[in-house]
C-alpha cells in the first residue's frame, strides 16, 4: 500500500528508538509523539524534565517489557553549574572528587515521587571547562540521581552556593548521542517508509539486544525455542550453552543464530546446569519472539483414554 502514513511500522519489528529530546516538552509528550508518528504502543526508559534535553530511549511495541532493565541502567549527563561566588578551578575539582561514590538524596518538592531519602552512586564527576562562575561538568551516575540536587550540594560544599543552569543527558545505558535521532528525522523516515522506502526507518530502530549488554546469555536449542515462546520453562535438554550465571539471575535467552527469544530467571547456576542430565534451568519472564517462528519440537501430553459412558 502506498501513500498510507498511518502505520509505517506495520512490517517493522518491535525495538528501541533513541530520540534526541529537545528542551520544552516532557518526556511523556515526546514519547507520545513518537508513538503517533509510528502508530505503535510506546514507553520511555527514564524521565527527563521539560527543561532538559538529550538521550531518551523509547521502547516500541513488545519492547516495553524491557522497562525494568532499561530504567535501572546508568545515565551520563553534561551539566552547566553556576556558583554564587568565585571558585578556583582546583578547588572545584577537589570538591567534585568528594562526590564520587554513594550520595544521599531526597527528591525535590515538585517531584512526582515520594520524598523519601534515597542512596545513589555517582561513578564519575569531572570538570570539563569553565568560564567565570559557570562550570561545565560531566556526570555518570545511577539511574534516578537528581542532578539539580547534586549541584546544590556541591555549592554547599564549596561554601558559595550553586545551582544547575542547564542539563543534557548524553548517555542512557549503552545508547549515546551518536545513536539519537530527532523527531523531525523520525517523521521524515516514517514518511519514506509509507512511500515504499523503509531503509531509513529500519536503521533507526535498534535491536533490544543492544540494550542487554552485560546480562548473561543462554543458548536454546532449536527444538526447544517454540516451547519457550509458548511460556514453557527451559529444561536442561533444551540448553545448548551460554555464559556463566548464578541462581536467581536475569538471563537473556537466545537462539543458536543469535536471535533474541526473551528474558528469564535462572533456577540453577550455570555450574549446576552443566552437571544436570534433566531438570529445569530457566523460567521465562518476558518473551519477545512470536510462537511459530521456529518449528515445534515438543509434543502435547496424551489425553487420558475416555471411559465408556454408562447406559
Amino acid at each position: 500500500m502506498t501513500g498510507d502514513i498511518q502505520n509505517p511500522l506495520a512490517m517493522v519489528r518491535p525495538g528501541l528508538l533513541v530520540i534526541d529530546k529537545p528542551r520544552g516538552p516532557s518526556s511523556h509528550q515526546v514519547t507520545a509523539w513518537a508513538g503517533e508518528i509510528l502508530d505503535v504502543p510506546v514507553g520511555h526508559a527514564g524521565t527527563l524534565d521539560p527543561g532538559v534535553s538529550g538521550v531518551l530511549v523509547v521502547m516500541l511495541g513488545s519492547a516495553v517489557r524491557l522497562a525494568p532493565i532499561l530504567l535501572g541502567q546508568d545515565k551520563e549527563y553534561v551539566c552547566s553549574l553556576r556558583t554564587h561566588g568565585d571558585v578556583q578551578p582546583d578547588r572545584m575539582r577537589s570538591v567534585l572528587g568528594e562526590f564520587s561514590g554513594r550520595v544521599y538524596q531526597r527528591p525535590p518538592r515538585k517531584s512526582a515521587v515520594a520524598r523519601n531519602l534515597r542512596i545513589r552512586t555517582v561513578h564519575e564527576m569531572d570538570l570539563l571547562d569553565f568560564e567565570g562562575r559557570s562550570y561545565l561538568l560531566k556526570i555518570r551516575c545511577d539511574a534516578g540521581t537528581y542532578i539539580r540536587s547534586l549541584c546544590h550540594h556541591v555549592g554547599l560544599a564549596l561554601g558559595t552556593g550553586a545551582h544547575m543552569e542547564e542539563l543534557r543527558r548524553t548517555m542512557s545505558g549503552s545508547f549515546g548521542e551518536r545513536d539519537a535521532v530527532t523527531l523531525y528525522q523520525l517523521k521524515d523516515a516514517a514518511t519514506g517508509a509509507a512511500q515504499g522506502d523503509p531503509a531509513a526507518l529500519a536503521g533507526m530502530i535498534r535491536s533490544p539486544l543492544e540494550a542487554l549488554g552485560g546480562i548473561p546469555r543462554v543458548m536454546v536449542r532449536d527444538s526447544a525455542v517454540d516451547a519457550v515462546c509458548h511460556g514453557a520453562v527451559l529444561a536442561r535438554a533444551g540448553l545448548s550453552g551460554g555464559d556463566r550465571f548464578e541462581r536467581g539471575e536475569t538471563v537473556v535467552m537466545m537462539t543458536a543464530q543469535g536471535e533474541l527469544i526473551g528474558l528469564g530467571t535462572s533456577l540453577v547456576s550455570s555450574r549446576e546446569a552443566m552437571t544436570l542430565t534433566h531438570g529445569l534451568v530457566v523460567a521465562p519472564s518476558s518473551v519477545f519472539m512470536q510462537p511459530g517462528t521456529y518449528p515445534r519440537g515438543w509434543k502435547k501430553a496424551k489425553e487420558p483414554a475416555r471411559s465408556a459412558s454408562k447406559r
